[in-house]
């Protein structure tokens, strides 16, 4: 049996999956966690890969080794390979007037025309933008950007601070993938180049970025040893891999925000903002939209209903599609597609029919879904093919979600039995970059609820929402 590694280092914590190459079957995980907060020392990662390791029984008997992570953080590093200060995170936001100011100077339409992306807050680009800004001191000490697998697959292979690592500071040596590149506002998916003039203008000078490569190139080896450390990826790439998702798959994840993301074989280029054309880790094409509300939904309503998850599903079913008219706009913490962040939630609809307990928790996961389902559309209004809807997330797991996901998305709804696909993504990698062939392990299927389409769902959340 031949051993793979993969690993998601997410916001929250650091998760190994190591599986055997052949069939995919997990062998062993082990998993460690981060602090907590939007800016993190970086090094607080790097133990955190070495404990998950450590617990998962080493990379004695592994063969390769690939990091997937959160992607758009920024890690400003000085000639002699320190980290210059804590690295800032996809979800610190002081980064939004910066964002503004770059699509000021550059405009929307030629950001998504040299990027596929218009800056966001949780882009490296308004980050850096950010630390010019300031903290100029810090700013003008920058001699390499990276983004957190970027670092953690560089430190894996031994190099690192002046004195502290094996193979020293050398900052020629740090890589990246499409799919992290693709998330900096400063990459063209397109042509596969950096956009030199965008980097320094958000920076204010020149400085070293990770060489790119290609979905099974290999970074080297981990330090000391010949086992194979594959390129890495981008957390939302890294998931789409560990899924299996090919051209005409859109993946809908449900967790504390949602994502939507297709694969596709063509670059997108949305000015609007909406979609962001981000590169996928199979060399193809990964436009997302994200939205803030998503199962935090379901946990307000479940409050204020005295009820768990299990119950507040049982009870939306006995509503019937569309709630008695009774529409939940789910802005509870504003929201980012569509861009309104100062707005908040709100009901429509009540009348003494639809002022009910059963009505209220549907509602609730109508709101949800239909915030998600615009998302898709959005993607295909950009030429997507959408042929399945793989649903994903702990909310998918709940049956009465994965019945009202039938019917609000059109394409057939397919719910994966709960994973740590970005793990599984980056174990794929690793095996592609140590045989030269992407496996295809087979994916378990918790559920395919029967496609019952019902469009007054969201034909009653679209005339609300206008």
């Amino acid at each position: 049996m031949t051993l793979v590694a993969g690993v998601d280092s997410s916001t929250q914590n650091c998760k190994i999956v190591i599986r055997d190459t052949a069939t995919g079957q997990l062998v062993r995980s082990g998993r460690a966690g981060h602090p907590q907060g939007t800016e993190v020392d970086p090094a607080h990662w790097w133990e955190a890969l070495r404990e998950a390791i450590a617990r998962a029984g080493g990379l004695d008997d592994v063969a390769a080794i690939a990091v997937a992570g959160q992607q758009h953080g920024l890690i400003a590093l000085d000639s002699g390979g320190h980290v210059i200060r804590p690295a800032l995170l996809w979800n610190d936001t002081r980064s939004a007037a910066a964002a503004r100011d770059l699509i000021a100077e550059v405009g929307a339409k030629a950001y998504a025309r040299r990027t596929g992306t218009v800056p966001v807050a949780s882009f490296t680009a308004a980050k850096l933008r950010w630390l010019r800004d300031h903290e100029p001191g810090n700013a003008a000490e920058v001699a390499a950007v990276a983004l957190p697998h970027d670092w953690l697959t560089w430190r894996l292979r031994g190099y690192g601070p002046a004195g502290s690592s094996e193979l020293g500071p050398d900052l020629g040596e740090l890589v990246t993938d499409r799919s992290d590149a693709s998330g900096t506002a400063y990459w063209n998916p397109a042509t596969g180049r950096y956009d030199q003039e965008l980097f320094e203008r958000a920076l204010g000078h020149a400085a070293i970025v990770p060489r790119i490569l290609g979905p099974s190139e290999r970074a080297g080896t981990v330090a000391g040893t010949a086992i194979v450390v594959g390129a890495g990826a981008g957390d939302n790439a890294g998931a789409a891999l560990g899924l299996g998702a090919v051209r005409g798959d859109v993946v809908v994840s449900i967790g504390t925000s949602g994502t939507v993301f297709a694969v596709t074989d063509r670059p997108t280029c949305d000015d609007t903002g909406v979609v962001a054309g981000f590169a996928d880790a199979s060399g193809l094409f990964l436009p997302l939209v994200a939205t803030l509300n998503a199962a935090r939904i379901l946990d307000a309503v479940a409050g204020i209903l005295d009820v768990d998850h299990d119950r507040l599903g049982k009870l939306a079913l006995e509503a019937p599609p569309g709630a008695h008219g009774l529409v939940l706009q789910p802005y509870f913490e504003g929201e980012r597609t569509p861009n309104l962040p100062d707005a908040t939630a709100t009901l429509f609809g009540l009348t003494l029919r639809s002022t009910t307990r059963p009505a209220l928790a549907r509602a609730a996961i109508e709101g949800m879904l239909c915030g998600l389902a615009n998302g898709l559309e959005a993607v295909r209004r950009q030429g997507v093919e959408a042929r399945r809807v793989l649903l994903i997330g702990g909310a998918a797991q709940n049956a009465a979600v994965q019945e009202i996901a039938a019917q609000t998305f059109e394409p057939p709804v397919i719910v994966p039995l709960p994973g740590e696909y970005v793990a599984d993504g980056a174990a794929t990698q690793a095996a592609w970059a140590l045989t030269g062939t992407r496996p295809r392990w087979p994916l378990s299927i918790a559920a395919e609820p029967v496609p019952d389409y019902r469009p007054v769902i969201r034909e009653q959340y679209t005339r609300y929402a206008r």
